[in-house]
């Protein structure tokens, strides 16, 4: 094996074990350590929500891409899609009212956040 082949599979090895590190902890991480939100809750408020009802979640409001912007939608789909922001990993802040998730083509859902007690 040349110098250069035991290099490159060492590159791998230490990406495949960072890979690892961070799934585990993303993994152990408590879900408020892992709601840093990065952006403005205004960047979602823009947006245009029509209020919705379901029988396990109750009240909430859908964002459809074709009745907003495009690139006030589409900034607003990138930030929840790059943080995986799903209906049981729901993106918020400090301060927020609302958390936002996505599910499905071309909508950004959001429900207002309960108070802890």
């Amino acid at each position: 094996m040349s110098n250069v082949d035991f290099l490159v599979k060492l590159r791998d090895a230490a990406h495949m074990i960072a890979d690892a590190c961070e799934e585990y902890l993303e993994k152990m991480a408590p879900s408020e350590t892992k709601q840093g939100a990065a952006v403005k809750e205004e960047t979602f408020n823009i947006l245009k929500f029509e209020a919705q009802e379901g029988a396990k979640i109750g009240s909430y409001e859908v964002a459809y891409k074709a009745n907003n912007l495009e690139d006030k939608w589409s900034h607003a789909h990138n930030v929840l899609k790059q943080n995986n922001s799903t209906i049981n990993s729901r993106y918020y802040g400090e301060g927020y009212q609302f958390s936002f998730w996505l599910f499905g083509e071309g909508k950004i859902y959001r429900q207002k956040l309960r108070l802890k007690r």
